[in-house]
């Protein structure tokens, strides 16, 4: 779970002096607090058993102390989930030797950008991994590297990431659910599954390469129900 409104992200920079520049790092208590809150919600909701706060707050002190109280706060309101915290770089070094320790992570910014690569990294790429912003009214859905613009509209054999796909589950998940209609959510990620199986020629960041049919086939026989009807955005 990352707070993605602020933190190293917040685009403050400034030229002190000729040669010297500073960036300033925003953590508030009511983002950290409404991140903290969300992450805890979505481990009782999701029955997950334990969420592990990342921080450096060894040496940003006041930043990342503030980002790591608002956490324990709000971890004391769900008594039933396990609360830990760990330093980031330790993290890293964690996930890559036993990754099984971990079921949530709850982040700040910057970290969450960086470790959401590296868990990607994982379990094959950032080809299939989803990515969801979630807001109080609405969610964006997409590929966790975004819109891939440098391969959008050319005619090539680059199929649609199939990461597109679970994103598109997801989204149909949380749309389900405020519909309460499981069957049509269970059709949804029945289909969401076949095309990703069918995928027989894979992207080059999926971490292998095959010489197979390539996968538009499959995917638009899915999603492209009508002639004329449009690919995935971005995609031709």
């Amino acid at each position: 779970m990352r707070e993605n409104t602020e933190g190293l992200y917040s685009g403050i920079e400034h030229e002190v002096v000729p040669g010297v520049v500073e960036s300033i790092k925003v953590i508030s208590e009511k983002a950290s607090t409404r991140i903290s809150r969300f992450a805890f919600e979505h481990a009782r909701k999701n029955k997950r058993k334990k969420i592990h706060c990342i921080h450096k707050a060894n040496i940003m002190k006041l930043s990342d102390g503030l980002f790591l109280r608002c956490a324990r706060t709000i971890s004391k309101e769900y008594p039933e989930i396990t609360y830990g915290e760990h330093i980031v770089d330790n993290t890293c070094m964690q996930l890559v030797m036993n990754p099984y320790q971990y079921d949530m992570l709850l982040l700040e910014n910057f970290y969450g950008d960086i470790i959401s690569d590296l868990c990607a990294g994982l379990v094959g790429g950032l080809g299939l991994v989803p990515g969801a912003n979630f807001g109080h009214e609405c969610a964006i859905f997409e590929a966790v590297h975004g819109s891939a613009p440098d391969i959008a509209g050319k005619i090539s054999p680059i199929p649609p990431p199939c990461c597109d796909l679970p994103a598109d589950a997801a989204a149909s998940r949380r749309s389900r659910r405020r519909m309460e209609d499981p069957q049509r959510h269970r059709r949804s990620l029945s289909r969401s599954h076949e095309t990703h199986a069918g995928c027989g020629r894979q992207r080059g960041n999926f971490g292998v390469r095959r010489r197979h049919h390539s996968g538009h086939g499959t995917a638009k026989s899915h999603f492209c129900r009508r002639r004329n009807t449009c690919a995935p955005v971005g995609y031709s």
